[in-house]
């Protein structure tokens, strides 16, 4: 039991040692938050206000866990400060909505911009590799010790060691299940996994592994065709984690991606008959531009193209 102890004493310590360095990096005890007159707790009001119209203060002390009457009193201050008005609920005159006015704008906005110059400074103290560590390292710390109790929290990142080998494990596993398609199939999306990594150049090329309360739940890739094409390959989502979105928001982070690095055109090939995953395409913009009858991985298919282009072409 004394060892047990000791060893909690020195979790605790630990933990009380990374706030103390977590809220000086921030700033968080200076007398104003990001070189304004703000706390952070009227700054976190704004932020809140901008993030969604048509709150409360009752909204916004529930969703900080503050006293109702704390926050009664810095939504005075802000709006002493001409920085947040109020009105009457047209459905419930009884409730007071909050909005930011065009000075709570403004300085909402200062704040926005420089938490993110302050997070891109903080972050830019390592390299990538040490970067994607330290927001995995954020998101256990959010899984571990959040409340469990609401929504799923759907995270995304770029590989890092295992996850390739277990996209190919799960492609493998899932494509057997429901199409019956055999070992030459694992053998291809292995090749292609072998090839991404052999050859992967971050400047063009860039995977997603998406988490669902820390679970690895789906993944994409964008490979680099040539100077102008890239193409979308690897994209599969759990069964179990399907209605989420997380089909969605991959393709459009890879289309997104690639018209940041500068594609002309993005192209993918699949077979007939995956209609969730033609559906995610449709809705990005691919269209269907070849089809031909063929057989691979133990069954007849219908192979397709699909293209989106991107910008247009050069005379």
């Amino acid at each position: 039991m004394a060892d047990i102890m000791t060893s909690l004493a020195t979790r605790v310590e630990a933990v009380r040692r990374f706030s103390r360095f977590y809220t000086k990096q921030l700033g968080l005890l200076s007398e104003g938050l990001l070189e304004s007159s703000l706390s952070l707790t009227e700054a976190r009001v704004l932020f809140e206000l901008a993030a969604a119209d048509g709150r409360s203060p009752t909204d916004i002390a529930h969703d900080l866990e503050l006293d109702a009457g704390y926050v009664s009193r810095v939504v005075a201050g802000l709006e002493g400060d001409g920085l947040v008005g109020r009105r009457r609920s047209d459905e419930d005159r009884r409730r007071v909505i909050l909005r930011l006015t065009p000075a709570g704008r403004r300085t909402f906005e200062r704040l926005n911009s420089g938490s993110k110059a302050q997070i891109e400074a903080l972050l830019g103290r390592t390299d990538v590799p040490g970067q994607e560590r330290t927001v995995q390292a954020m998101r256990t710390i959010e899984r571990e010790l959040g409340d469990r109790s609401g929504e799923p929290v759907v995270t995304y990142r770029s590989h890092g060691p295992g996850d390739m080998g277990w996209i190919v494990e799960r492609h493998a596993v899932l494509y057997r299940a429901s199409h019956g398609w055999d070992d030459t199939f694992e053998a291809m999306v292995a090749g292609i996994v072998r090839d991404f990594l052999e050859t992967f150049d971050p400047a063009f090329e860039r995977s997603w592994i998406a988490e669902v309360d820390g679970r690895r739940a789906g993944a994409i890739a964008l490979v680099r065709r040539s100077k102008t094409v890239g193409q979308l390959r690897l994209l599969f989502v759990e069964s179990w984690a399907r209605g989420l979105g997380i089909g969605a928001r991959l393709v459009s982070e890879c289309v997104g991606q690639a018209r940041h690095v500068g594609y002309r055109r993005m192209i993918l090939f699949t077979v007939a008959g995956l209609d969730s995953a033609r559906r995610l395409y449709e809705a990005e913009g691919f269209r269907l531009t070849e089809e031909k009858a063929g057989h691979a991985w133990g069954k007849d298919h219908l192979a397709q193209t699909w293209e989106l282009e991107l910008c247009p072409l050069e005379p």
